[in-house]
């Protein structure tokens, strides 16, 4: 049997990524915002409904970014269930993470822990679209616009993500998205800085090219964190096919749905109908009811070449150079202390085959379930 890992890339037929390659070695143009980078910029913005985008090389440094771009001091009120890369970027940027605990439903930041987290240190709120699920964003709104602080949303999993048809990403004052190989759309690196206007996106630029304003004048230190000309012709071929991902990726997910959905102590993620999801993630939670605990079946699916991912566990907070924070301390943070012990994302990206779906379903009904007989594939397909 073949490996069957959490995600796979998306990769566009090869010949027809030629013509973008042959394109770029007749012009010679390979990075310094070229006509590709520039014509996916564009492409983008009208994509996702937004006003202004800028493309970076990756996704961690778009988050350097803005928080330069804001002139953020002192602390920052974040999530601890996220990737590691959230909290470094405030490290970076010698910016203290002080963590508010999470919505056990949503899996995101709980508008109701922020306030009590205020001080007079305090320059912004940083949470997380989680799984591409969104922010409760009203709400921490009003609280940042109460106390005057800045609103930056990592968004790196929420590419194509609407809430009343509206785009999450023009929420905030910045929202950082990420082109990982890992992501829904990828430009195998990358990322971008989702921004309301041009003056942002102007000073924006400048930080990611060295804070050069022009030939001989730099504004402020900044970095290179350019996407370069292969990237972006890259994500113009990806922009092509990223519909139909998106509608196989709606498949898969509802297949799951269908074939665990009367497993006891298998919890499901919760999607508002309002919101237009992107399917990025299949996350369970493993509970007591279940046969075995949730470390047991991620060993166990791995050792049938089933590689899921416990997204996210361990938590930031636990991490050498977290751990020290008041505000990382276990109790705390009792709900994403408790999610992190049960949480299990299963595979899903495009190229997964209804056969090697059913396979995992199998496999964890026949773990979880006492004298379980196997799913149809008619069930699931």
């Amino acid at each position: 049997m073949t490996n069957i890992y959490v995600t796979s890339p998306l990769l566009p037929p090869l010949e027809e990524f030629i013509p973008y390659l042959e394109q770029i070695w007749q012009n010679k143009h390979l990075t310094n915002a070229g006509p590709f980078h520039q014509q996916l910029e564009t492409a983008l913005a009208e994509y996702l409904g937004v006003k202004h985008l800028s493309l970076f090389s990756n996704g961690t440094l778009a988050l350097l970014t803005a928080f330069q771009a804001l002139r953020l001091t002192g602390e920052v009120i974040t999530t601890p269930y996220s990737f590691v890369a959230t909290s470094h970027s405030l490290l970076w940027n010698e910016l203290t993470p002080v963590f508010a605990d999470i919505d056990p439903v949503t899996f995101n930041m709980n508008p109701e822990s922020i306030e009590s987290l205020i001080t007079p240190r305090t320059s912004a709120i940083l949470p997380v679209h989680c799984y591409g699920i969104p922010c409760n964003v009203e709400k921490i709104q009003r609280i940042a616009d109460t106390y005057g602080l800045k609103v930056i949303y990592d968004a790196a999993h929420a590419f194509g993500v609407k809430q009343n048809n509206t785009s999450i990403l023009t929420y905030g004052d910045l929202s950082v998205l990420s082109f990982h190989a890992t992501k829904v759309f990828n430009t195998i690196e990358g990322g971008a800085i989702i921004c309301p206007d041009a003056r942002t996106k102007q000073r924006i630029d400048y930080l990611k090219n060295f804070g050069f304003a022009d030939e001989t004048t730099v504004i402020a230190p900044g970095i290179n964190a350019k996407m370069n000309e292969l990237q972006a012709a890259f994500g113009l071929l990806q922009l092509q096919h990223i519909d139909g991902a998106l509608v196989r990726r709606k498949e898969i997910y509802t297949r799951y749905c269908e074939g665990l959905a009367d497993i006891p102590g298998l919890t499901f993620l919760t999607v508002d109908p309002l919101v237009e999801w992107n399917h990025a993630y299949y996350p369970i939670l493993v509970g007591d009811e279940f046969a075995i605990g949730r470390d047991t079946l991620y060993e166990t699916l791995k050792e049938e070449g089933i590689y899921t991912r416990r997204y996210f566990y361990p938590l930031i907070s636990s991490f050498s150079m977290y751990r020290h924070l008041p505000t990382a301390a276990p109790t705390h943070l009792p709900v994403a202390n408790k999610l992190a012990q049960q949480i299990l994302c299963l595979p899903i990206f495009p190229d997964l085959a209804p056969a090697e779906q059913l396979r995992i379903i199998d496999c964890i009904r026949r773990h979880g379930v006492a004298n379980d007989t196997k799913v149809s594939i008619q069930h699931v397909a």
